[in-house]
């Protein structure tokens, strides 16, 4: 029993706790606080604290016996060795033998002055670790926790009441039961709202991944793209938030503030599930629905037919007026225009396939092949018609211009959708970080045209991963995945150029940031040899 003065400072204490408790916000530690404080509150010279699950059994979370220097489960990073305990046995019948499972099943508070002499329960695995270890299990004060649904989601057990005079084990008095209740009371609230906040941040990130997932399967090309950036995001943030000298010296991330770019870099593609399929997957300049290059070699081979009747009609034409055809001068006609009409397939299939650039004689050379004439149902008509000559030209990629800003689009789409969600608090900058990967440091972006200092450091940092990692993919449509330091030369110039943070770009090549990226992400032959004194603007120290 407490003195009166005892038990005002321990009612004291536990308010201390259940304010302690209701602010914590990892789960191992909250479990251990509540344990810690329950033996603090009883006095108690060991306790378990137990998870009720799902699956019918009782599992201990953490376990402490002071006097013998026992210390499992927790922050402490030791396993507990004791298996679950079935509230069932095999027949269904309960199991009302062990103490924890009787607290459960009954929705009581079990105090037990003496194990040795108690009745009606199996303390014979407490009797084998007296054996062994010397200590002497005597008091037991089992409490069962309840959530706000009244179900019993954990059991708090304390062994061995301490005299606060004596300091003589003792059993657990009727104060030490009621503050113990009480604690298991504020304790079970605290709990239940951190496993619902748990709960609710895994439906957040699965329903976050599921739109990410979706879009990346809905191209075949880009799948993995919004897998990887988030990746590569927290990869370069983590290495500017190491710095401790140069112009990111003063940039730090707290949990809050990692988890919200982690979400910014899942989210930061996720306009794209409005922009059409027949953009995203355009493979080839002539390509809609499927790839209009097959119309052209068509004609083509109805030039090589033409071709060839134009040589026979002329040889019959000879023969009609008695003369004797020339054949190896009409042969040599024709094998030369057949030459030249193979070497325009190969040059149309070649400009059809997009590529970095595409030179303006290259584009003149299209203009011509395409106003190479033929018929078609009488009707004559150029090889390649307005469209399919625009198409051609294109001098980067595969895209249109105005293909080009369909797929922009998809960042404006991000921002209004982002910006329409009622994130949180700590969630409320997701939509800037994810809405600015493709503004630039000269203010040359979109959709904004936002400039460095108008831009915070993740969504700078989110523009480095999202732009390396397409420069590395290996499923663009129009492309093959880089090698790694060719990468890292584009991404060099695009530093002296204006596009990417320049201090930003520096920590991603000295930390080796892209070392990291690449052994886990890229396929071995593209992780070549890379020279870091030969990346254009690549400054090996810090200003």
């Amino acid at each position: 029993m407490f003195g009166k003065e005892e038990y005002l400072r321990r009612i004291e204490r536990l308010t201390a706790i259940g304010i302690a408790l209701s602010v914590e916000q990892n789960t191992t530690r909250l479990l251990e606080t509540i344990l810690v404080g329950a033996k603090e509150l009883t006095g108690a010279d060991g306790g378990t604290l137990y998870s009720v699950r799902e699956d019918g059994t009782v599992k201990m979370e953490i376990m402490r016996t002071d006097s013998l220097g026992i210390a499992l489960g927790g922050t402490t990073g030791k396993e507990i060795p004791f298996a679950p305990i079935s509230l069932f046995d095999d027949d269904g019948n309960p199991n009302e033998h062990m103490v924890v499972t009787y607290a459960v099943l009954h929705d009581t508070t079990v105090n037990i002055p003496d194990a040795y002499c108690a009745s009606g329960f199996d303390f014979s695995g407490t009797k084998l670790f007296d054996a062994k270890t010397g200590y002497r299990s005597q008091s037991f004060l089992t409490v069962p926790m309840r959530n706000h649904e009244h179900d019993i989601i954990a059991v708090l057990q304390l062994l061995n009441a301490t005299d606060p005079e004596t300091g003589a084990v003792a059993p657990f008095s009727d104060e030490a039961l009621k503050l113990a209740e009480s604690l298991a009371s504020e304790a079970a609230i605290a709990l239940t709202n951190r496993r619902l906040i748990n709960d609710l941040k895994a439906l957040l990130e699965s329903l976050i991944q599921l739109v990410a997932t979706a879009i990346d399967e809905k191209s075949p090309y880009t799948g993995g793209h919004c897998r990887r950036v988030p990746e590569l995001t927290m990869m370069l943030a983590e290495a500017a938030h190491r710095q401790d000298s140069g112009p990111l010296a003063g940039f730090q991330m707290t949990d809050f503030g990692r988890y919200e770019l982690h979400i910014a870099g899942w989210l930061h593609d996720c306009g794209k599930i409005t922009t059409p399929e027949y953009v995203v997957d355009k493979a080839s300049k002539l390509e809609t629905i499927y790839d209009r290059i097959g119309l052209v070699d068509t004609r083509l081979e109805v030039l090589k037919r033409d071709a060839r009747i134009r040589l026979l009609e002329r040889r019959m034409a000879a023969l009609e007026r008695g003369e004797k055809p020339d054949d190896e001068a009409l042969d040599e006609a024709y094998l030369r225009e057949l030459e030249q009409l193979e070497a325009d397939r190969r040059f149309l299939h070649q400009c059809n396939t997009g590529s970095e650039f595409m030179n303006e004689g290259d584009q003149c050379r299209v203009h011509l092949v395409g106003e190479r004439g033929w018929e078609f149902q009488g009707r004559p008509r150029g090889l390649l018609d307005d469209e399919e000559v625009y198409n051609l030209t294109i001098s980067k990629g595969t895209l249109t211009p105005e293909e080009r800003r369909i797929i922009n689009h998809h960042i404006v789409a991000t921002i209004k959708m982002l910006e329409a969600l009622p994130f949180p608090k700590h969630l409320k900058n997701v939509p800037e970080y994810a809405g600015g990967h493709h503004e630039r440091m000269d203010g040359k972006g979109y959709p904004n045209g936002l400039r460095g200092e108008q831009m915070s450091v993740q969504a700078r940092v989110m523009a480095i991963a999202d732009i390396f990692e397409a420069l590395t993919a290996k499923d663009r449509p129009y492309k093959q995945g880089k090698p790694l330091s060719e990468a890292l030369r584009i991404l060099g110039l695009m530093k002296q150029d204006g596009h990417i943070d320049p201090d930003l770009f520096d920590i991603f090549v000295r930390e080796r940031v892209y070392a990291d990226y690449a052994q886990r992400f890229l396929d071995a032959a593209q992780v070549d040899a890379v020279d870091e004194t030969q990346i254009p603007g690549f400054a090996a120290k810090p200003k």
